[in-house]
Protein backbone atom coordinates (compact mmCIF):
# COMPACT_ATOMS: atom_id res chain seq x y z
CA UNK A 1 0.00 0.00 0.00
CA UNK A 2 1.53 3.33 -1.09
CA UNK A 3 1.18 6.48 0.86
CA UNK A 4 1.72 9.95 -0.60
CA UNK A 5 3.85 12.25 1.52
CA UNK A 6 3.48 16.03 1.31
CA UNK A 7 6.33 18.38 2.14
CA UNK A 8 5.73 21.08 4.71
CA UNK A 9 5.96 23.80 2.05
CA UNK A 10 3.47 22.09 -0.21
CA UNK A 11 1.10 21.52 2.69
CA UNK A 12 1.25 25.21 3.62
CA UNK A 13 0.55 26.28 0.05
CA UNK A 14 -2.37 23.90 -0.19
CA UNK A 15 -3.82 25.23 3.06
CA UNK A 16 -3.61 28.86 1.82
CA UNK A 17 -5.32 27.94 -1.43
CA UNK A 18 -8.15 26.18 0.37
CA UNK A 19 -8.52 29.06 2.81
CA UNK A 20 -8.95 31.47 -0.08
CA UNK A 21 -11.78 29.30 -1.38
CA UNK A 22 -13.50 29.35 1.98
CA UNK A 23 -12.75 25.63 2.59
CA UNK A 24 -10.61 24.31 5.42
CA UNK A 25 -10.29 20.63 4.43
CA UNK A 26 -10.57 18.80 1.11
CA UNK A 27 -11.73 15.28 0.32
CA UNK A 28 -8.11 14.39 -0.45
CA UNK A 29 -7.07 15.54 3.02
CA UNK A 30 -9.76 13.35 4.54
CA UNK A 31 -8.52 10.37 2.54
CA UNK A 32 -4.95 10.97 3.71
CA UNK A 33 -6.13 11.15 7.30
CA UNK A 34 -7.74 7.73 6.88
CA UNK A 35 -4.48 6.37 5.50
CA UNK A 36 -2.23 7.52 8.35
CA UNK A 37 0.40 4.95 9.24
CA UNK A 38 0.30 3.23 12.61
CA UNK A 39 2.22 0.53 14.45
CA UNK A 40 0.90 -2.54 16.23
CA UNK A 41 2.67 -4.97 18.53
CA UNK A 42 1.85 -8.60 17.81
CA UNK A 43 2.01 -11.65 20.09
CA UNK A 44 5.67 -12.27 19.31
CA UNK A 45 6.54 -8.77 20.49
CA UNK A 46 7.25 -7.61 16.93
CA UNK A 47 6.39 -4.04 15.94
CA UNK A 48 4.32 -4.10 12.77
CA UNK A 49 3.97 -0.83 10.87
CA UNK A 50 1.08 -0.37 8.46
CA UNK A 51 0.47 2.55 6.11
CA UNK A 52 -3.23 2.48 6.88
CA UNK A 53 -5.94 -0.15 7.46
CA UNK A 54 -4.97 -3.30 5.56
CA UNK A 55 -7.27 -4.20 2.67
CA UNK A 56 -5.38 -6.97 0.83
CA UNK A 57 -4.83 -9.52 3.58
CA UNK A 58 -3.47 -13.06 3.45
CA UNK A 59 -4.25 -15.55 6.24
CA UNK A 60 -2.08 -18.60 6.93
CA UNK A 61 -4.38 -20.17 9.53
CA UNK A 62 -8.13 -20.73 9.52
CA UNK A 63 -8.91 -18.90 12.77
CA UNK A 64 -7.43 -15.64 11.47
CA UNK A 65 -9.23 -16.15 8.17
CA UNK A 66 -12.52 -16.61 10.02
CA UNK A 67 -11.87 -13.41 11.97
CA UNK A 68 -11.29 -11.51 8.75
CA UNK A 69 -14.57 -12.73 7.29
CA UNK A 70 -16.46 -11.91 10.50
CA UNK A 71 -14.98 -8.41 10.43
CA UNK A 72 -16.16 -7.89 6.86
CA UNK A 73 -12.75 -8.24 5.20
CA UNK A 74 -12.52 -10.63 2.27
CA UNK A 75 -9.14 -12.44 2.46
CA UNK A 76 -6.93 -12.20 -0.61
CA UNK A 77 -5.13 -15.47 0.11
CA UNK A 78 -5.95 -18.43 2.36
CA UNK A 79 -4.06 -21.58 3.31
CA UNK A 80 -5.82 -24.75 2.17
CA UNK A 81 -9.01 -23.18 0.84
CA UNK A 82 -10.67 -26.58 0.36
CA UNK A 83 -9.95 -27.51 3.98
CA UNK A 84 -11.38 -24.24 5.23
CA UNK A 85 -14.57 -24.76 3.25
CA UNK A 86 -14.86 -28.28 4.67
CA UNK A 87 -14.18 -27.51 8.33
CA UNK A 88 -15.45 -23.94 8.72
CA UNK A 89 -18.68 -23.73 6.78
CA UNK A 90 -20.25 -21.98 9.80
CA UNK A 91 -18.37 -18.84 8.70
CA UNK A 92 -18.09 -19.36 4.94
CA UNK A 93 -15.80 -17.58 2.54
CA UNK A 94 -17.68 -14.91 0.62
CA UNK A 95 -15.09 -14.51 -2.11
CA UNK A 96 -12.71 -16.74 -4.05
CA UNK A 97 -9.29 -16.21 -2.43
CA UNK A 98 -6.06 -17.61 -3.82
CA UNK A 99 -4.95 -20.86 -2.20
CA UNK A 100 -1.47 -20.19 -0.76
CA UNK A 101 -0.61 -23.78 0.15
CA UNK A 102 -0.86 -25.71 3.40
CA UNK A 103 -1.30 -24.17 6.81
CA UNK A 104 2.07 -25.52 7.93
CA UNK A 105 3.97 -24.62 4.76
CA UNK A 106 2.43 -21.72 2.84
CA UNK A 107 3.98 -20.89 -0.53
CA UNK A 108 6.12 -17.76 -0.30
CA UNK A 109 6.04 -17.30 -4.08
CA UNK A 110 2.25 -17.41 -4.14
CA UNK A 111 1.96 -14.97 -1.25
CA UNK A 112 4.43 -12.59 -2.92
CA UNK A 113 2.45 -12.71 -6.19
CA UNK A 114 -0.62 -11.39 -4.33
CA UNK A 115 1.22 -8.26 -3.14
CA UNK A 116 -0.66 -8.14 0.17
CA UNK A 117 -0.82 -5.18 2.53
CA UNK A 118 -0.64 -7.59 5.45
CA UNK A 119 -0.03 -11.26 6.21
CA UNK A 120 -1.79 -12.75 9.23
CA UNK A 121 -0.09 -15.72 10.84
CA UNK A 122 -0.23 -17.57 14.15
CA UNK A 123 2.45 -18.84 16.50
CA UNK A 124 1.82 -22.32 15.07
CA UNK A 125 3.85 -21.29 12.04
CA UNK A 126 7.61 -21.63 12.31
CA UNK A 127 9.72 -18.57 13.08
CA UNK A 128 11.71 -19.27 9.89
CA UNK A 129 8.54 -19.08 7.76
CA UNK A 130 7.44 -15.86 9.42
CA UNK A 131 10.89 -14.36 8.84
CA UNK A 132 10.61 -15.21 5.16
CA UNK A 133 7.15 -13.70 4.88
CA UNK A 134 8.36 -10.43 6.42
CA UNK A 135 10.44 -9.96 3.29
CA UNK A 136 7.18 -9.91 1.30
CA UNK A 137 4.87 -7.78 3.48
CA UNK A 138 4.18 -6.81 7.10
CA UNK A 139 3.36 -9.91 9.17
CA UNK A 140 1.07 -9.75 12.19
CA UNK A 141 1.42 -12.90 14.29
CA UNK A 142 -1.21 -13.79 16.88
CA UNK A 143 -1.00 -16.47 19.53
CA UNK A 144 -2.71 -19.59 18.21
CA UNK A 145 -4.56 -20.12 21.47
CA UNK A 146 -3.91 -20.10 25.21
CA UNK A 147 -5.17 -22.76 27.61
CA UNK A 148 -4.92 -20.33 30.55
CA UNK A 149 -7.64 -18.10 29.03
CA UNK A 150 -8.84 -19.37 25.65
CA UNK A 151 -11.80 -17.00 25.33
CA UNK A 152 -9.62 -14.06 26.32
CA UNK A 153 -7.05 -15.04 23.69
CA UNK A 154 -9.77 -15.43 21.06
CA UNK A 155 -10.97 -11.89 21.77
CA UNK A 156 -7.44 -10.51 21.88
CA UNK A 157 -6.73 -11.96 18.44
CA UNK A 158 -9.97 -10.51 17.08
CA UNK A 159 -9.16 -7.06 18.48
CA UNK A 160 -5.64 -7.03 17.04
CA UNK A 161 -6.83 -8.05 13.58
CA UNK A 162 -9.60 -5.45 13.80
CA UNK A 163 -7.07 -2.71 14.59
CA UNK A 164 -4.98 -3.78 11.60
CA UNK A 165 -7.97 -3.68 9.25
CA UNK A 166 -9.82 -0.68 10.65
CA UNK A 167 -12.81 -2.71 11.79
CA UNK A 168 -12.80 -2.16 15.55
CA UNK A 169 -16.52 -1.31 15.69
CA UNK A 170 -17.41 -4.64 14.12
CA UNK A 171 -15.10 -6.44 16.57
CA UNK A 172 -16.87 -4.81 19.50
CA UNK A 173 -20.23 -5.95 18.10
CA UNK A 174 -18.99 -9.52 17.60
CA UNK A 175 -17.80 -9.72 21.20
CA UNK A 176 -21.01 -8.24 22.55
CA UNK A 177 -23.12 -10.66 20.52
CA UNK A 178 -21.01 -13.58 21.73
CA UNK A 179 -21.49 -12.63 25.38
CA UNK A 180 -25.22 -12.36 24.79
CA UNK A 181 -25.23 -15.78 23.10
CA UNK A 182 -23.45 -17.34 26.08
CA UNK A 183 -25.87 -15.80 28.58
CA UNK A 184 -28.92 -16.88 26.59
CA UNK A 185 -27.52 -20.38 26.09
CA UNK A 186 -26.79 -20.80 29.80
CA UNK A 187 -30.32 -19.71 30.66
CA UNK A 188 -31.88 -22.13 28.16
CA UNK A 189 -29.80 -25.08 29.39
CA UNK A 190 -30.66 -24.31 33.02
CA UNK A 191 -34.34 -24.20 32.09
CA UNK A 192 -33.96 -27.61 30.45
CA UNK A 193 -32.42 -29.04 33.64
CA UNK A 194 -28.81 -29.11 32.44
CA UNK A 195 -27.22 -26.56 34.76
CA UNK A 196 -24.07 -28.24 36.08
CA UNK A 197 -24.55 -31.27 33.82
CA UNK A 198 -21.46 -33.37 33.18
CA UNK A 199 -20.30 -32.87 29.62
CA UNK A 200 -17.44 -34.17 27.50
CA UNK A 201 -16.57 -32.96 24.01
CA UNK A 202 -14.11 -34.71 21.70
CA UNK A 203 -13.14 -35.35 18.14
CA UNK A 204 -11.33 -38.36 16.77
CA UNK A 205 -9.52 -39.92 13.83
CA UNK A 206 -9.04 -43.35 12.37
CA UNK A 207 -5.66 -44.11 10.81
CA UNK A 208 -5.43 -47.66 9.55
CA UNK A 209 -6.71 -49.79 12.43
CA UNK A 210 -5.86 -47.17 15.03
CA UNK A 211 -8.55 -44.97 16.57
CA UNK A 212 -7.38 -41.80 18.33
CA UNK A 213 -9.67 -39.70 20.48
CA UNK A 214 -8.90 -36.07 21.36
CA UNK A 215 -10.55 -34.72 24.53
CA UNK A 216 -11.23 -30.98 24.75
CA UNK A 217 -10.34 -30.18 28.35
CA UNK A 218 -11.10 -27.09 30.45
CA UNK A 219 -8.22 -25.29 28.75
CA UNK A 220 -9.66 -25.64 25.27
CA UNK A 221 -11.80 -22.95 23.67
CA UNK A 222 -14.71 -25.40 23.49
CA UNK A 223 -14.16 -26.33 27.14
CA UNK A 224 -14.19 -22.69 28.21
CA UNK A 225 -17.42 -22.08 26.30
CA UNK A 226 -18.99 -25.15 27.91
CA UNK A 227 -18.10 -23.78 31.34
CA UNK A 228 -19.73 -20.44 30.49
CA UNK A 229 -22.85 -22.41 29.54
CA UNK A 230 -22.98 -23.91 33.03
CA UNK A 231 -21.75 -27.36 31.96
CA UNK A 232 -19.15 -29.31 33.94
CA UNK A 233 -16.23 -30.70 31.93
CA UNK A 234 -15.96 -34.40 32.76
CA UNK A 235 -12.55 -35.13 31.21
CA UNK A 236 -9.92 -36.36 33.66
CA UNK A 237 -7.01 -36.15 31.20
CA UNK A 238 -4.73 -33.11 31.02
CA UNK A 239 -4.65 -30.89 27.98
CA UNK A 240 -1.69 -29.18 26.34
CA UNK A 241 -0.75 -25.61 27.30
CA UNK A 242 -1.76 -24.05 24.00
CA UNK A 243 -5.01 -25.65 22.85
CA UNK A 244 -6.07 -27.54 25.99
CA UNK A 245 -6.27 -30.77 24.00
CA UNK A 246 -5.69 -34.20 25.50
CA UNK A 247 -5.15 -37.63 23.99
CA UNK A 248 -6.81 -40.94 24.79
CA UNK A 249 -8.26 -44.07 23.25
CA UNK A 250 -11.55 -45.87 23.64
CA UNK A 251 -10.38 -47.40 26.94
CA UNK A 252 -9.92 -43.87 28.30
CA UNK A 253 -13.63 -43.22 27.81
CA UNK A 254 -14.41 -45.65 30.61
CA UNK A 255 -13.24 -42.96 33.07
CA UNK A 256 -16.08 -40.66 32.09
CA UNK A 257 -19.10 -40.49 34.39
CA UNK A 258 -21.94 -42.85 33.51
CA UNK A 259 -24.34 -39.91 33.26
CA UNK A 260 -22.11 -37.71 31.10
CA UNK A 261 -23.43 -36.07 27.95
CA UNK A 262 -20.87 -36.88 25.25
CA UNK A 263 -20.65 -34.65 22.16
CA UNK A 264 -18.36 -34.66 19.16
CA UNK A 265 -17.80 -33.14 15.74
CA UNK A 266 -16.79 -35.17 12.72
CA UNK A 267 -16.91 -34.24 9.06
CA UNK A 268 -18.37 -36.06 6.11
CA UNK A 269 -15.86 -34.31 3.88
CA UNK A 270 -12.84 -35.60 5.82
CA UNK A 271 -12.54 -39.39 5.67
CA UNK A 272 -11.55 -40.95 8.96
CA UNK A 273 -12.67 -37.99 11.08
CA UNK A 274 -15.67 -39.69 12.66
CA UNK A 275 -14.80 -42.91 14.51
CA UNK A 276 -17.80 -42.52 16.83
CA UNK A 277 -20.25 -43.23 14.03
CA UNK A 278 -17.86 -45.53 12.19
CA UNK A 279 -15.07 -47.72 13.55
CA UNK A 280 -16.34 -47.70 17.13
CA UNK A 281 -19.80 -48.99 16.27
CA UNK A 282 -18.51 -52.55 16.55
CA UNK A 283 -16.10 -51.89 19.42
CA UNK A 284 -17.21 -53.75 22.56
CA UNK A 285 -15.70 -51.17 24.92
CA UNK A 286 -17.53 -48.31 23.19
CA UNK A 287 -20.89 -50.09 22.97
CA UNK A 288 -20.69 -51.08 26.66
CA UNK A 289 -20.21 -47.52 27.93
CA UNK A 290 -23.18 -46.39 30.07
CA UNK A 291 -23.62 -43.06 28.27
CA UNK A 292 -23.58 -44.84 24.92
CA UNK A 293 -26.24 -47.30 26.07
CA UNK A 294 -28.38 -44.41 27.33
CA UNK A 295 -28.16 -42.62 24.01
CA UNK A 296 -26.28 -39.65 25.47
CA UNK A 297 -23.93 -39.38 22.50
CA UNK A 298 -24.47 -36.35 20.29
CA UNK A 299 -22.95 -35.53 16.93
CA UNK A 300 -22.92 -31.77 16.47
CA UNK A 301 -23.27 -30.23 13.00
CA UNK A 302 -20.35 -30.33 10.57
CA UNK A 303 -18.49 -27.15 9.78
CA UNK A 304 -18.12 -25.60 13.24
CA UNK A 305 -14.41 -24.85 13.55
CA UNK A 306 -13.46 -25.78 17.11
CA UNK A 307 -10.57 -23.30 17.12
CA UNK A 308 -12.39 -20.43 15.44
CA UNK A 309 -13.67 -17.04 16.54
CA UNK A 310 -16.88 -15.67 18.05
CA UNK A 311 -19.10 -16.66 15.13
CA UNK A 312 -18.01 -20.31 15.21
CA UNK A 313 -18.52 -20.33 18.96
CA UNK A 314 -22.00 -18.81 18.52
CA UNK A 315 -22.87 -21.68 16.21
CA UNK A 316 -21.39 -24.14 18.69
CA UNK A 317 -23.52 -22.71 21.52
CA UNK A 318 -26.66 -23.02 19.40
CA UNK A 319 -25.83 -26.63 18.51
CA UNK A 320 -25.21 -27.67 22.13
CA UNK A 321 -28.38 -25.98 23.35
CA UNK A 322 -30.49 -27.52 20.57
CA UNK A 323 -29.00 -30.96 21.19
CA UNK A 324 -29.40 -31.05 24.95
CA UNK A 325 -32.93 -29.61 24.87
CA UNK A 326 -34.21 -32.50 22.76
Amino acid sequence: MKRLLITAAAATAAALTLSACGTTESADDEAKKGAESFTLTDDTGAKVKLNGPAKKVVGTEWNVVENLISLGVEPTGVSDVKGYKTWDSAVPLKNDPKDIGTRGEPSMDTIASLKPDLILATTDLSAAAIKQMRKVAPVLTVKASGAADPIGQMNKNLDLIAKATGTTEQAAKLKKDFEAKLAAGKKKLAAAGHDGAKFAFADGYVTGNQTSIRPYTDGSLIGAVNEKLGLKNDWKVKGDKVYGLGATDVEGLTKLDKDVQFAYIGNDGDKGSNPFAGALKKDKVWTSLPFVKKGNVHRLPDGIWMFGGPESMNRYVDSVVDTLKK
